[in-house]
């Protein structure tokens, strides 16, 4: 079935994906409430809106789920966290697991802690993006063709991340294997740390997770 009505979705799905700009969600909840039923599960991905803002705005005992993915998904690669709604079942988190884990990592957390998740992995693959861009930068400033650093950039942090995950190894740990005495890796670390890199991803992160609350409240 394709259809431009909203209502008409709400009508013929169980699992019902609200995927709108957070200031479009009251407008476009209000429009679909009169065909909300109790077989319906509403699962939502807007930025910051907390799951009793969503359930206020809903039928009573409307099973909702909250969600948030990221774009990596798009390659089977994506980072997902969800947590239920007041209502919603065990087999609603459950499928909730099952369809987002079809594109990549999905667990279950607590919603304390989507907004910050959301300036982590959420947010995450700009940052990723922008390093991996000025990695390859600087292989370019170092004579390397540029499709060839951005494959290099983009495999190293792959093999990196791998690493962390298959080894379980703390990140400092295998930071310090790379790390050989008076070596350039060393010498490339102390560069990063005089500027401040790491204090900058960090502030990132809180920065983005700040403002997926504020949405929330504003909303």
């Amino acid at each position: 079935m394709v259809t431009n009505s909203n209502t008409d979705v709400v009508e013929h799905a169980d699992l019902v994906l609200i995927a709108t700009k957070p200031p479009i969600v009251p407008r476009v909840i209000q429009e679909v409430n009169p065909a909300v039923r109790p077989r319906n599960l509403l699962v939502s991905i807007a930025l910051g809106i907390p799951i009793t803002n969503l359930e206020q705005m809903l039928p009573p005992k409307t099973r909702v789920i909250r969600v948030m993915p990221n774009t990596p998904s798009l390659v089977k690669a994506g980072c997902t966290v969800f947590s239920c709604g007041s209502s919603a079942t065990e087999e609603d988190g459950l499928i909730a697991k099952r369809c987002f884990s079809s594109v990549g990592f999905c667990e279950e957390v607590p919603e304390v802690l989507i907004d910050a998740v959301t300036g982590l992995s959420g947010s995450g693959p700009a940052y990723i993006y922008l390093m991996l861009e000025a990695l390859a930068d600087g292989g370019v400033k170092m004579g390397i063709p540029r499709p060839l650093a951005y494959k290099l950039a983009a495999h190293t942090m792959i093999g990196g991340a791998q690493m962390v995950l298959e080894t379980g190894k703390h990140p400092g740990a295998l930071k310090d294997d790379v790390c050989s005495p008076a070596g350039c890796t060393i010498e490339a670390i102390y560069q990063m740390e005089q500027s401040g890199v790491r204090g900058s991803l960090i502030k990132a992160v809180v920065s983005a997770a700040q403002k997926s609350k504020e949405t929330g409240q504003r909303g």
